[in-house]
């Protein structure tokens, strides 16, 4: 399952980075024909997808490869540096653009065969959207951060070649040579935000900041599953990792069940997580024994060793289950117990 998923992956980058190179060739082909500032911002940007498809090809590679003794983790993080990768080209990128665009707007130049080079940028802006839309849909179900990365940057090249089309559609009306450069000049902003936002994610997973939305779904999972003896969830960590998953917790079970048994709660517990993720995933999971406190809110039924009756269930949401201490401790204090 995880070989396949991995396989598809690199077949869609693949299929990416070629039609990359072609549509490079098509976009400069249109400036060739008009001259167009615009276009050529575009040809240049199109530039930076050949090199990011490559190296994302080259990432998603790697991120597949089983751990060894110098990666115990796995290769997932290079999907991160892929993604960081792409946004510092493309923010490099922008900038040369909004140079370009700028010495354009105080020295115009004529443009020519506008209806042409039109032509040819329409046609990659349907292959783009085509196969963006794809690799950002993949990239969500497999939890590949390059892969999203790569198909994010196709369809904001997409879009950004639309806005082109109906510059180079007003200078055709209006005859004003000046919307090519200020429409290169947009564009180079456009490109800057999407580079930047990029570069932010990357740091973000290299530096293994919390993924809210990932961490609120494995707090549902546990929480629409919890069991009677996981008397306590708490210091739970989760990261993401390319494709790979890695949880750690603490779980608290009843202090006098048998090792065989709390290794079997455990296993069950691990299981759960387990089935609402498609990659690999990976859980550390440090028992704990319950404490006479627990008995406040341990809903289990003919505990042979309660010696506090049942008060009140805790609310298991991520601002609780990531904290370094029991739930049970922080809720005795309110309850005065």
């Amino acid at each position: 399952m995880q070989i396949n998923q991995n396989k598809r992956k690199q077949r869609l980058i693949l299929l990416s980075f070629v039609a990359s190179i072609i549509l490079t060739g098509l976009k400069f082909f249109a400036y060739y024909l008009t001259d167009s500032n615009a276009i050529l911002s575009d040809a240049l940007e199109s530039i930076i997808n050949v090199i990011a498809s490559g190296f994302a090809f080259y990432s998603i590679y790697l991120s597949a490869q089983p751990k060894d003794r110098n990666h115990p983790y796995g290769h997932g993080k290079i999907e991160f540096f892929s993604a960081g990768f792409e946004g510092a080209l493309i923010v490099i990128a922008s900038l040369f653009i909004i140079i370009e665009a700028v010495k354009r707007i105080m020295e115009p130049a004529p443009i020519q065969n506008l209806a042409q080079g039109a032509i040819f940028i329409i046609i990659t802006i349907i292959v783009n959207m085509l196969i963006g839309y794809k690799l950002v849909e993949e990239g969500k179900k497999s939890n590949s951060l390059a892969l999203t990365a790569d198909g994010q940057h196709l369809l904001s090249d997409s879009v950004s070649s639309v806005v082109l089309i109906i510059s180079v559609g007003l200078i055709m009306l209006t005859g004003q040579i000046w919307i090519d450069s200020a429409a290169s000049l947009l564009f180079g902003l456009f490109l800057a935000y999407n580079g930047f936002q990029l570069v932010s994610k990357s740091v973000a997973g290299l530096m293994d900041a919390t993924d809210e939305s990932l961490l609120e779904k494995i707090v549902q999972s546990i929480s629409e599953n919890k069991k009677d003896h996981w008397v306590d969830v708490h210091n739970l960590r989760v990261q993401q990792y390319g494709s790979d998953l890695h949880i750690d917790c603490h779980l608290t079970l009843p202090y006098y069940w048998e090792l065989q048994k709390a290794h079997e709660a455990i296993h069950e517990f691990e299981n759960i997580l387990k089935e609402n993720h498609t990659g690999e995933t990976e859980i550390f999971v440090h028992a704990d024994p319950c404490l006479p406190k627990c008995c406040y809110f341990c809903k289990m039924n003919n505990c042979p060793v309660r010696q506090y009756d049942f008060v009140q269930d805790i609310d298991w949401d991520a601002a609780n289950l990531v904290k370094n201490q029991k739930l049970y401790e922080d809720a005795s204090l309110k309850l005065n117990v």
